[in-house]
């Protein structure tokens, strides 16, 4: 531990366990606020792909902003996209002026929600990946780290000592942690916002109910040249507009780069050679018969398309940029959600898309504004 911080962790799942049982045995103090405080313990264990075991002691827990936000100098959102403004509206009585709020990542419209709820002089960070690859063991009280990332990128909003936050959270997180020059940078990423809905469709698009799965899909290690296809192009569509707004593609590099492939065919074989994703199922649920069928309230399909996806897709609207593919997956998904959320190849104006907070565009255009090539 390089300072005494006092960390609040928002949100139980397996990252928001994770982050806090690493953080706890490095010696930072670790609230929890969580819908079940009942369910934890005094302490967090974690365990790690090689087998090394971190247990941390919690400091408190607790389901009321009020107990464990005053004091905490850092406020981490461990929460899919779908619960920011709540949890904004939460705590905003109770944060200090001098605490950061940050999340685990940023695609799904954090730093505009919290730029909208908690005001343009808000401390904020965020994270362009997920630190970890995580699961839950044990609610509560453990959960497995499943993959280390070789680097993480943050950036950060009205933090003047950031530099300072960049080192803490290296030590925290056992990981080297690079400073952003922007949160466009964090905000806009081709990771879980196209390579979920890209997967999604082509798993997805021809199923019929009178035949439902024997078995779930694997999600990564079943993945097909088509899913590659897909995603290629939607990242094609995003990368035009990454450049549009002036990102430097080391920031934000290619799918292909990133994944270090060539075509779509390298591309399938790298997704499904990666350890951290193995057993990791596609989203669906039990019927009768033992069969399975598309669980569509998983939040795969409840975040990353009309959030992360969406988002991307208003920002390249208001930058010119056309995004046929990343349409027709939109168009697929309001089928199957019965949404109204394209109007011919743009946004449409309806009340599925008000409902999607981060589709500020006032706030949008402010951070484009301020982002300096």
């Amino acid at each position: 531990m390089i300072e005494e911080k006092t960390i609040c962790i928002c949100g139980g799942g397996g990252l928001g366990s994770v982050i806090a049982g690493i953080a706890a045995s490095g010696g930072y103090r670790v609230n929890i606020l969580t819908r079940r405080p009942e369910k934890w313990g005094e302490e967090m264990t974690v365990i790690d792909p090689a087998g090394k075991i971190f247990v941390g002691k919690l400091n408190k827990v607790s389901d009321k902003a009020g107990d464990v936000i005053p004091e905490s100098d850092i406020i981490f959102f461990c929460l899919p996209g779908t619960a920011f403004y709540d949890e904004f509206i939460k705590i905003k009585p109770y944060v200090a002026d001098s605490a950061v709020v940050g999340s685990v990542f940023s695609s799904t419209g954090f730093f505009i929600t919290g730029i909208d709820v908690l005001g343009e002089g808000a401390r904020l960070f965020g994270f362009q990946r997920v630190p970890y690859i995580s699961r839950l063991k044990d609610y509560g009280h453990s959960a497995y780290l499943l993959g280390y990332k070789k680097s993480l990128n943050i950036a950060y909003w009205n933090v003047s000592d950031a530099s300072r936050y960049t080192m803490l959270f290296e030590d925290m997180l056992h990981t080297r942690i690079v400073g952003l020059n922007h949160p466009l940078e964090a905000m806009l990423t081709n990771s879980n916002p196209i390579l979920h809905p890209a997967r999604l469709y082509t798993l997805f698009k021809d199923f019929n109910p009178e035949h439902p799965f024997v078995a779930p899909p694997l999600f990564y290690e079943d993945w097909t040249d088509e899913s590659s296809e897909i995603l290629i192009a939607c990242d094609n569509e995003f990368q035009s507009l990454v450049k549009s707004i002036g990102i430097k593609e080391s920031v934000i590099p290619s799918l292909l780069e990133y994944y270090e492939s060539t075509d779509a065919c390298s591309l399938t074989r790298k997704i499904r050679s990666i350890v951290a994703f193995k057993g990791i199922y596609a989203p669906t649920k039990p019927v009768s018969g033992g069969m399975y069928v598309p669980d569509y309230d998983n939040r795969y399909f409840q975040e990353d398309i009309p959030l992360g996806l969406m988002l991307i897709k208003y920002m390249a609207q208001i930058n010119h940029i056309p995004t046929p593919m990343i349409d027709m997956i939109l168009r697929w998904y309001e089928g199957l959600a019965g949404k109204n959320l394209l109007s011919g190849s743009e946004i449409a104006e309806s009340e599925d898309t008000a409902a999607i907070r981060c589709l500020n565009s006032r706030i949008i255009k402010k951070l484009i504004s301020t982002f300096d090539v």
